[in-house]
């Protein structure tokens, strides 16, 4: 499914669909500290129901399944929902996927325990979902953002692979992350309340491969690159990867999560 948003890329064009089958394969990499970070808040564990909103390949769900939560997982793009479907059938996953924008979701009242964002917060119309989201949420429930990315300033691989989607993609607005707390709209708080908030360095480890996969799993790059495009941009990277990276390395990222209490 195309997506095209004034706030996102100058409002170029992207379609997660194109690129779904390098996202599963190449954007599983979040760190186990990332994980215990949710665990630790007593979130998403045994006896909560919870909700994944733009939950991609199942990333977040498949990897917290373990610890007994019932999971259910929605996504905009149908290409993304198969993957995640596909993967969680291959681990023995009791996971509901389907493929509904987050504007669209229709649960009863007071369904969930938890809500989870992953990597997706901002691609929300916010004043349309948070009714929603406080709706299905039960008293007390919660609101999880969550959010990681390289630090391009501070990583020098990390930097110069930007530095090359920026050539192909200039208006991509996911590019010069810093490490800071994640935004929240005004309109969020109509319904929820900040509880909690944290940042952390973190390092990813990569090979020449992979840093190349994460890099094409992006919305600068296989989800808005045509074919011609991305070709060329392929090329140019795997030579600049020869180059500068040794056949293993680690990237500098940093992660973030922001914990809301629903108002009720």
């Amino acid at each position: 499914m195309e997506i095209t948003d004034h706030r996102i890329d100058a409002g170029k064009a992207f379609d997660w669909g194109r690129v779904s089958r390098e996202y599963a394969m190449f954007r599983d990499i979040y760190p186990e500290i990332f994980y215990q970070k949710i665990i630790g808040r007593g979130l998403c564990t045994n006896g909560q129901r919870v909700l994944d909103l733009g939950t991609g390949t199942g990333v977040l769900p498949r990897n917290l399944y373990p610890y007994g939560a019932k999971w259910t997982g929605t996504d905009i793009s149908a290409e993304q929902i198969e993957q995640a479907k596909m993967l969680a059938a291959q681990n023995h996953m009791d996971i509901d996927f389907s493929a509904v924008p987050a504007e669209q979701i229709a649960f009863p009242a007071n369904t969930f325990d938890v809500v989870t964002a992953c990597q997706c917060f901002w691609y929300f119309d916010h004043a349309k979902v948070m009714p929603i989201l406080s709706n299905i949420l039960k008293k007390d429930g919660r609101l999880l953002i969550l959010y990681m990315a390289w630090l391009p300033f501070e990583d020098s691989i990390a930097g110069a692979s930007e530095k090359l989607v920026l050539k192909y993609s200039p208006n991509w607005s996911g590019a010069g992350e810093i490490k800071k707390p994640i935004g929240i709209p005004d309109v969020v708080y109509e319904y929820f309340e900040l509880t909690d908030h944290e940042e952390y360095d973190v390092m990813v480890p990569f090979t020449k491969e992979t840093w190349h996969g994460r890099m094409k799993a992006c919305r600068g790059v296989g989800a808005s690159l045509n074919s011609e495009e991305l070709a060329v941009w392929e090329k140019e990277h795997i030579e600049l990867l020869n180059r500068i990276a040794p056949d293993s390395f680690e990237v500098l990222h940093y992660a973030a999560l922001a914990e809301l209490k629903v108002k009720k």
